[in-house]
């Protein structure tokens, strides 16, 4: 749940905004309809992670 995880996360929500894209240029709904889930989906785990990575700050003691 580190480092990796976070590039998994970035990389789907750039293939997301490139399905968007090319859903959108291509007039194809469903692509683009595809391309706002994926990159939800990335930006929602993004969110899981950094959620994670404060709880491990506040146990070690910092901020």
């Amino acid at each position: 749940m580190g480092l990796f995880d976070k590039l998994k996360n970035k990389t789907q929500q750039g293939k997301g905004r490139a399905k968007e894209a090319a859903g959108r240029e291509s007039r194809d709904p469903n692509l683009e309809a595809e391309g706002r889930k994926d990159r939800a989906a990335g930006t929602a785990k993004q969110v899981g992670e950094k959620a994670k990575d404060a709880v491990r700050e506040v146990r070690r003691g910092g901020r």
